[in-house]
């Protein structure tokens, strides 16, 4: 089991309202799995995300990534967890426009202390990996939205992470470059890396082996709510 997530709650504090965002939310996904959550605006999926992604916690509940108690976890040590066992693809790309495809792929591995050569090299390696070996010095300016993403895909995987959490990863493309990101999504789990992605298009959930759906901070499958 690689995500078991049981009893989740998160509350976010209003003034001196306490407003719930989820609801006693179980998640659990096995090593290789490709899951999508779908839901629509408000529905809470972005803060499941977020507590999957280690950016925040939850008010109550557990989680353990990999067997480890995440909850449990310092500042600096959740900073390596993201670091070096979660890649994350978001919906606006977040590359650095000054800097190439390969620099902005490279960069999980200045944080993470790896040497020039040996973090170009692999850099490279995960921009081949995404079909993009020809833009290795493409700044983010010269390149399309579907090509954005794939850079920004490549930087995901560049640390070879246990999962992918994909937001909302072609909220920002045209049709024809999310098809070309989808593809993409499924030939990485095809080599085995774990896939979360939330997204609010069925058509785009259709991709997924699983589905869950999340409305008011539930989350169920087939209309039956988990927990």
């Amino acid at each position: 089991m690689i995500l078991k997530l049981d009893h989740i709650y998160k509350d976010y504090i209003q003034g001196k309202m306490t407003v719930p965002v989820l609801k006693d939310v179980c998640l659990h996904v096995e090593e290789g799995e490709y899951v999508a959550i779908m839901g629509p605006s408000g529905s809470g999926k972005s803060t499941l995300m977020n507590i999957i992604g280690c950016l925040d916690r939850p008010t109550q509940g557990t989680y353990e990534l990999a067997g480890q108690d995440v909850l449990a976890l310092n500042e600096k040590k959740l900073a390596d967890v993201r670091l070096n066992r979660i890649g994350f693809v978001f919906q606006n790309f977040q590359l650095l426009p000054r800097m190439s495809a390969l620099d902005n792929v490279a960069l999980p591995l200045v944080y993470a202390g790896v040497r020039k050569r040996v973090r170009r090299e692999r850099a490279r390696e995960a921009l081949v990996r995404v079909g993009l070996e020809d833009r290795t010095g493409f700044n983010p300016t010269q390149l399309s939205g579907g090509q954005k993403q794939r850079v920004a895909i490549a930087r995901a995987m560049v640390n070879t992470p246990k999962i992918l959490l994909a937001d909302e990863p072609t909220g920002a493309l045209d049709s024809k470059s999310s098809k070309q990101v989808m593809e993409l999504f499924a030939q990485l789990n095809e080599e085995g890396v774990t896939v979360v992605m939330i997204t609010h298009d069925p058509g785009i959930a259709g991709h997924a082996k699983r589905i869950m759906d999340i409305f008011d901070g539930e989350i169920s499958r087939h209309g039956e709510v988990f927990r």
